[in-house]
């Protein structure tokens, strides 16, 4: 059988910064999910044609665009699902200022895997004003936590990858892959 071919995909990391250290937005997929069910995540989902079509008031920063994917118009497309998503998912309605984000890490789902992403994960600094997320058919308790909180709950390995990246002040963006079934994190130069 043939590997599914993967689909373009983006999450939004929202992360705080405050005394207690780095908090960021999760959220439980539902237990009857196609993929990943019932474990935390960040908000994202698979790229639509209308992504494609965004307008943004500033556009991902080149260094960004060129690590998230090869094609700039892919890249923009990629950051406009992040913000559609998380608006989708939390009902938290973001500015389209792509600007602001940076690329943490890009994964490819295993080969064997029935349903495959090849994902960004987005990071963007949320301010106290972002408001109140709002749970949806999609991420039920949603909240702000702090990452060794995230780090306790039901998690993948590419979401543990990322929370782990946070406590590192300034880690560089990693690739996430599968090797013989194994993963492997590698810098994203």
């Amino acid at each position: 059988m043939r590997p599914v071919r993967p689909r373009h995909a983006a999450s939004l990391v929202l992360v705080r910064r405050d005394g207690d250290g780095v908090g960021v937005l999760m959220g439980r997929r539902p237990a009857r999910s196609a993929f990943a069910p019932d474990v935390f995540v960040f908000p994202g989902g698979a790229v639509e044609p209308g992504d494609y079509e965004a307008s943004p008031v500033a556009p991902l920063a080149d260094a960004c665009a060129k690590r998230a994917a090869a094609s700039p118009r892919l890249a923009q497309a990629l950051a406009a699902a992040a913000l559609r998503e998380t608006a989708e998912e939390t009902g938290l309605v973001l500015p389209g200022d792509f600007s602001g984000l940076t690329l943490l890490a890009r994964a490819i789902t295993p080969t064997q895997s029935p349903i495959r992403f090849h994902a960004r994960f987005f990071g963007m600094n949320a301010g106290e004003d972002l408001g109140d997320p709002a749970d949806s058919p999609e991420l039920a308790d949603l909240g702000w936590r702090t990452v060794r909180q995230a780090l306790a709950l039901p998690l993948i390995d590419i979401t543990e990858a990322v929370l782990r990246s946070l406590e590192v002040p300034s880690a560089p963006p990693f690739r996430f892959t599968y090797r013989s079934g194994r993963p492997v994190q590698t810098p994203l130069l």
